[in-house]
Parts: structure tokens; C-alpha cells; sequence
């Protein structure tokens, strides 16, 4: 099978639902600390209005801090998340590599999360994407609320299945179908990827998971089964939709990076480091996280699988 790709997005999806604003200097370590470890990708925040989300004021410098020669390792990619025109072009302008963009399958939390209905906001994203490609950007583009909506309820696969061909046609070929009301299950995530990866043209699939109703994980196992190579998640299970009608975190990192080690896959990653930065974060915010690696450590290797 293809190498499992580990994408964090605990710096910007784990972040942004919290009151309590991390330092910009306190971002960064982290940050390098995810580094170290071995993920491939880390998501450094999103280029959104710092009236609305504070948390993410800082993504500007972030960017330009982590530019500094020398500071990333080798093969690691940095990530942001862009909403709108506005947001590409200061990605543009502070030197994001590659980009996340996406729709939402439900019309009612598109309105909530992007002040657009999904029509509209899938023409944009198309074309933001497509730009972004042609200045030699990595993209990644998302169907949100894939596989239902807080508020909507149950989302047709054939509207989620239809943006993605949407995408692909557009020759936007790296998918990701999220979870973000956390509803999915393991069969529903099989036979959705299954449709996607139908569709052909090339197509990289990823996949977002929630652990709102305690299924996240199991989700992912599933999405790896169905052909899936793109797993994101956030360090200590932070995060949640603050556009979504219950907002939980998202699925572990160090928990996800457990269960494939458990599978003889991803060795190469430091379970310790990630662990280090939730517990950090743990620290910082005064509570206990909802991963579980952090706290137990994980099975020693002598054990049988």
C-alpha cells in the first residue's frame, strides 16, 4: 500500500475553537517540536478575519518566522487552511508551499463557516484552487460535513460524491472528505471513499475525522482500509468547528500514529515528541485533552499485536 501521510492540524483546527490565545513564541515551539518528530505535514493556521478568530491573528508571522533557512526538516510540509480570495493572497504574499480549501456538502453550515451557500462557495474555491496550482502551489481541497450535518442531518453521498467530481474535473486531484459533525461510520467512510476513488482521474484521497460521538478513530482505520493515504488529525485530540452545531475534537495524532505503529506502519514518527507538545498544551490550558497516548504511553513493543 502507499506510505501513510500524517497531516497535524491541531495548530490551526485544534486551536481555533479555544478562548485562551497560545503566544505566537509558544506556537512556534510546538510547532518545531511536530517537526522533529517525523510528521510529513503540519497546518499552521488559516488566513481568517482576527475579529472572528483570534486565535489565528498570528498565522501572517507564523509563515514568515518558520521561512527562516534552516528551521524546517527536510520534507516537511507546512500547511494552511484558506477560506476566500482575500485568504489566498496573503497565504501568497507570507510564502504558504501548499494549501487546503474546501466546501461543505450541507448549505446551512457553508452560510455559518463562509457567510456563502455551497454553490457559490464551490465555484470559488475551484477557482482559488486552480489559481493556486498555477503558481506552483500544492493544493488539497475538502467536502466538509461529508458524512452529515449537526444541522442538516444525513447529507445524499450523491451531493458529496458530486463536489468531488466537481474537483477532479477541475484537475484538482488531492480530495479530502471530512467528518466535521463527526456522524460517519466505519461502513459509511468505506463506501463513501469507495465512490470517491471510483471516480478515477487520479485521485488522492484524505480524510478528516472527529471523535464527537467517540468514532473517530475507528473512521480512520476504515478510510485506511478503503485506499485512504492522507490521515489528519490534532495533538491531544484538540479542536472542533466553532461553525458546527457540536463541536468536538478532532481525532489524536499520537493516538492515530499508535494505532498504525501497532500495524507495523509509520515507525519512522516519535510518538514521545508528539506526546510532549499535548501535554504541553495540556498544561497550558489547564485541563485534561481527550487523547490517550499523552497520558498512558504507548503499548511497549515487546508486546504481541
Amino acid at each position: 500500500m502507499a506510505k501513510i501521510i500524517l497531516h497535524d492540524v491541531g495548530m490551526r483546527d485544534g486551536l481555533q475553537i479555544e478562548a485562551q490565545t497560545v503566544p505566537t513564541d509558544r506556537k512556534l515551539d510546538w510547532i518545531d517540536r511536530l517537526t522533529a518528530s517525523g510528521l510529513d505535514m503540519i497546518q499552521v493556521g488559516s488566513f481568517v478575519n482576527p475579529q472572528k478568530v483570534p486565535q489565528l491573528a498570528d498565522t501572517d508571522e507564523l509563515f514568515q518566522q518558520l521561512s527562516v533557512p534552516g528551521r524546517r526538516r527536510p520534507g516537511v510540509v507546512y500547511t494552511a487552511l484558506v477560506l476566500n480570495e482575500k485568504g489566498l493572497e496573503r497565504g501568497f504574499a507570507c510564502g504558504v508551499d501548499f494549501f487546503c480549501m474546501g466546501v461543505s456538502a450541507s448549505d446551512t453550515h457553508s452560510r455559518k463557516n463562509t457567510g456563502m451557500g455551497t454553490v457559490e462557495a464551490t465555484d470559488r474555491i475551484i477557482a482559488m484552487g486552480r489559481h493556486a496550482m498555477a503558481e506552483g502551489k500544492g493544493v488539497q481541497v475538502s467536502v466538509q460535513s461529508a458524512f452529515g450535518c449537526g444541522f442538516e442531518g444525513h447529507v445524499p453521498q450523491a451531493r458529496v460524491v458530486g463536489l468531488a467530481a466537481r474537483f477532479l474535473d477541475a484537475g484538482l486531484t488531492t480530495v479530502s472528505l471530512a467528518d466535521t459533525a463527526g456522524h460517519g461510520s466505519p461502513s459509511q467512510v468505506r463506501d463513501l471513499f469507495g465512490a470517491l476513488r471510483g471516480l478515477g482521474n487520479g485521485v488522492s484521497m484524505a480524510c478528516h475525522f472527529h471523535e464527537t460521538f467517540g468514532l473517530g478513530l475507528v473512521n480512520a482505520y476504515a478510510a485506511w482500509e478503503a485506499g485512504v493515504t492522507f490521515f489528519e488529525a490534532a495533538f491531544g485530540g484538540l479542536g472542533g468547528c466553532p461553525f458546527t452545531a457540536v463541536a468536538a475534537g478532532n481525532v489524536c495524532t499520537e493516538d492515530l500514529a499508535h494505532l498504525f505503529q501497532r500495524m507495523q506502519e509509520r515507525r519512522d514518527v516519535s510518538l514521545d515528541a508528539i506526546a510532549g507538545v499535548a501535554t504541553d498544551a495540556a498544561q497550558w490550558f489547564q485541563r485534561a485533552l481527550p487523547g490517550r497516548i499523552h497520558t498512558t504511553g504507548p503499548i511497549p513493543d515487546g508486546r504481541p499485536d
